[in-house]
């Protein structure tokens, strides 16, 4: 099983106003799922590489076995399509049964047991990308308590099936509820890039004060070709996105 780095950040240190949840005082390192398994959730004819509970202990197990925690790759970060196509009876947030038995709880304290976080997929709409029960605005308070419950370390924060009014609301929105359950979860938000990356549209003061990571430009595609495109956007751009950056807020190069 191929294993890849999924985390690259840009930062700079300067006076600005932040998020104060105490998280991310320095650039988040680990392993996210998308960029190499996407939405593959065929357990039954492609078992090592589908969305389950086995495919992130097997990640837990390569970072804390063969010395990617010490050099400070911690998270473990599930993508999209973890979920069941359904709530609960009392509207929460629940993962494929079939695909993650166990649950999400069980799993996270797996890779806590291995001195690792485990961060969890999240969209600010009716539906994820791929299409699985996304979170309104009036599942924010919810979806938050839930992902503490499970004691998630950290929210990446998708945009789909969402408009830019609704955006607007959200992601501030879930920002407050995450503080407010008590756990210290980070958040990552892919606002930005829903609004085009840049301001005016994007205001990035605003983002250093709710968001610890933020995604500015499209996914990364399994090519060269894609990681020279983003490569240039935010050379391109640094001079806009550098001054935003620093302890505890980021912008994300090839995150998604």
């Amino acid at each position: 099983m191929g294993f890849a780095v999924a985390f690259c950040v840009l930062a700079i240190t300067v006076p600005i106003f932040t998020l104060d949840n105490g998280l991310m005082r320095t650039p988040p390192m680990g392993w996210l799922a998308w960029e190499r398994y996407r939405c593959d959730i065929d357990c039954q004819n492609d078992p090592k590489n589908c969305i389950s509970e086995a495919l992130f202990r097997d990640m837990a197990d390569r970072l804390s076995e063969d010395g990617w925690r010490e050099l400070g790759y911690v998270y473990i970060n599930i993508d999209d399509c973890w979920a069941s196509m359904d709530r609960d009876a009392n509207g929460r947030l629940q993962a494929d049964p079939k695909r993650f038995p166990s649950g999400i709880p069980h799993l996270a304290q797996y890779i806590h047991d291995r001195g690792l976080k485990l961060g969890i997929y999240g969209d600010m709409g009716t539906h994820t990308c791929g299409g699985y029960p996304g979170t309104t605005l009036d599942d924010i308070t919810t979806d938050a308590q839930t992902f503490a419950d499970w004691e998630v370390d950290m929210l990446k924060f998708d945009g789909c099936y969402s408009n830019a009014k609704e955006q607007e609301k959200g992601y501030p929105a879930m920002s407050k509820a995450l503080n407010a359950t008590g756990r210290p979860i980070a958040y990552s938000c892919s606002w930005p890039a829903y609004q085009g990356g840049l301001p005016p549209k994007v205001n990035y003061t605003q983002l250093g004060e709710i968001c610890n990571l933020w995604r500015n430009y499209g996914d990364i595609q399994d090519s060269w070709s894609s990681v020279l495109t983003i490569a240039d956007w935010f050379f391109n751009n640094q001079d806009i996105l550098q001054p935003a950056a620093g302890p505890g807020r980021y912008s994300a190069v090839v995150f998604d």
